[in-house]
Parts: structure tokens; C-alpha cells; sequence
């Protein structure tokens, strides 16, 4: 009996404002350069404000649903669970997501009083990506917005790392995990971000308990999570942890272990000009793919391409054009 959806994520919901700035700003206003930051809503409109900008650039997004959405546009059905708040940012997340054809318990749901999280991601000239983040609304995401019913009605739940901050968060990752698993839904989380890793590395543990079916993360992640020196070592470490995983090595292309064997995945050559959404695009085209008949090897290669065509532009999405155009190369 076929699922209705590929892949059911829940993480954060938050609007992606994305600016360009110089390395000089980042010092200057003594943000740490690279890394995601949580910040609180002052912090984030002070900086704001400091950036010379013409528009505003704004995309719902949230790691999870970058990867999320990716999938949706690829052909494959997708569901989303997540958190805004009852005002315009929040109308703007929904219709967003509608559009991108994901279907979320944002629906039917009554939305709270309160901001809707936003993350400030701040590109430099070297394709660097730092994001300075207030959570707002999404900070408070719980069991509450879980939909039991489209768990159940999909062939993967996919866990964002980046909950691990709360909480209520990792509560809600862990009940979503406990219910995939009573129905033969396999699961998979991201790593999400190096920092995250280092502060959170035991509610990882506590999440994953005593395995997941697919783990995603990059090379600093895999290291962080296992406490190993170097990508030999970390990856040996993780076939204990995990059944299954990919690990993204930017430039150098990526790393699956399929559960037998390790695959090697060639990158594609492109001028990076912004690294923004590429570990989230590659989740995305990878779950589409093993959802959609791909092997891990074939999985793993338009998960490289698409990756490499969101870090040659800006943003974190690509067009459906653009998606197409991937298909047809693969084909």
C-alpha cells in the first residue's frame, strides 16, 4: 500500500531575510562569522538596520524545510509540521509554503498570539553563509503540532537537529520518532549545524537513542558527534550509531554509507557564491530520491548536482526551471 506522503519533517519555521555583507561588518558588529547564532529579536533589527540593502529577500525557510520543500519540488509529496505566530510573517509562511505545494498542520491550525521566527542570513564574498537567528514563535514548538495521522501516511519522518535547543523541541522529535517507529516509518535526522553539535551533542544521543534509519551531517558535524580527530575516524565511529548516513564534504562531494558499503559521490565544479540551504538541498534531493526509486549511488548524485546549482546563485531554493533542468541531466 503506497504512502501519501514521501517524507513528514518537523523543525522550525522561520522567514529568511538574506542580505549581503562584508567580512568587515561581521567584525565590526562582532558576529561570529560561519556559524548560526540565536539571538534575540533586538539584536536581530539592530543588525538589520545597520545593513545597507535595497529589498528585502524573503523566503520562508528553516533547515528542515528547505529540505522539505526541495523534495516537493522535485515531484515528490511532502508534509511539514512547524510553529508561526498569528501575524504577517506568519500569513507569509503559510501561503509560502502552499505555494511551494507542502502541505503542513499550519492548515487547519489556530495560531497563538506572538513573532514569527526569523533568521537574518548574512552572505560574504567568500560564499559564506552566517545567520543570526531569533526563534520567536518556533521556539515554543511541542507534541503539539505533531499530525499522528501523516507520520503514519509516510514512507519517512525527517528530524531537524536544530530542535535540539528546546526542550519542548526535543520532546516533540522524540515522540515523532517513537510514533514513525510503531508504524514502520523510517526516520532520519540532520545534524544541522556544528554548534548545535557541540552544545547538544547529548540530546542528539538522547533522540537517536538507539539508532535512526539515515543520518545526514557534514564533515565538522560527523567529527563533532563522535569526538573523533579526523573523517576516517568519525565515519567508522558513526556505523555504530547510526544504520545508515550521508556525510557532505562542501567541494570534495559527499560520503554514504548504505549499510554495507560506502559510496562515493563526485561533486560538481561551480563557482560558490553562496553556501546557504546546500546541506538542506542535499537532504532534500537525496530522501526524494530513495523515495522515488533512486539507489543511494544514483540518490546521492542529484543530491550533488542540485546542491551544486543552489550554491551558484543566491538563496537557498531553486526554480522549478531549474529543477527540471536537473531531471533531464540526470535522465
Amino acid at each position: 500500500m503506497s504512502k501519501k506522503y514521501n517524507v513528514y519533517g518537523i523543525g522550525n519555521a522561520l522567514v529568511d531575510l538574506e542580505f549581503k555583507v562584508s567580512d568587515q561588518f561581521l567584525y565590526d558588529h562582532k558576529v561570529q562569522k560561519g556559524l548560526m547564532t540565536l539571538v534575540d529579536e533586538d539584536t536581530q533589527f539592530r543588525l538589520i538596520g545597520a545593513i545597507e540593502h535595497d529589498d528585502l529577500n524573503r523566503k520562508s525557510g528553516g533547515s528542515a524545510a528547505n529540505s522539505i520543500i526541495a523534495i516537493s519540488q522535485f515531484g515528490g509529496k511532502s508534509f511539514y509540521s512547524c510553529k508561526v505566530a498569528n501575524d504577517e510573517y506568519g500569513d507569509f509562511y503559510l501561503k509560502d509554503m502552499n505555494d511551494a505545494g507542502v502541505d503542513t498542520n499550519l492548515d487547519n491550525a489556530q495560531r497563538d498570539a506572538g513573532v514569527t521566527g526569523k533568521c537574518l542570513v548574512m552572505i560574504t564574498s567568500d560564499a559564506d553563509r552566517t545567520m543570526n537567528t531569533f526563534l520567536g514563535a518556533t521556539s515554543d514548538l511541542s507534541t503539539k503540532e505533531i499530525d499522528e495521522a501523516s507520520i503514519k501516511d509516510s514512507e519517512y519522518i525527517y528530524l531537524e537537529g536544530y530542535l535540539t535547543t528546546s526542550e519542548s523541541g526535543v520532546e516533540a522529535m522524540k515522540v515523532a520518532k517513537k510514533i514513525a517507529e510503531d508504524n514502520n516509518v523510517k526516520v532520519a535526522i540532520t545534524l544541522s549545524d556544528p554548534s548545535i553539535v557541540q552544545f547538544f551533542k547529548e540530546k542528539f544521543v538522547e533522540v537517536i537513542g538507539a539508532s535512526v534509519d539515515l543520518l545526514f551531517c557534514n564533515e565538522d558535524e560527523a567529527m563533532s558527534f563522535t569526538g573523533k580527530d579526523s573523517l576516517g575516524e568519525a565515519r567508522e565511529a558513526l556505523k555504530s550509531e547510526v544504520k545508515r548516513f550521508c556525510i557532505t564534504l562542501g567541494s570534495n562531494g559527499a560520503m554514504i554509507w548504505d549499510g554495507d558499503t560506502f559510496i562515493d559521490i563526485e561533486p560538481y565544479a561551480v563557482k560558490a557564491v553562496d553556501t546557504n540551504g546546500a546541506g538542506d538541498m542535499f537532504a532534500g534531493a537525496f530522501l526524494y530520491g530513495i523515495t522515488n526509486g533512486m539507489t543511494y549511488a544514483s540518490a546521492g548524485k542529484l543530491a550533488s548536482l542540485a546542491s551544486s546549482k543552489v550554491v551558484s546563485q543566491y538563496g537557498p531554493r531553486l526554480k522549478w526551471h531549474e529543477v527540471q533542468a536537473i531531471l533531464h541531466e540526470l535522465k
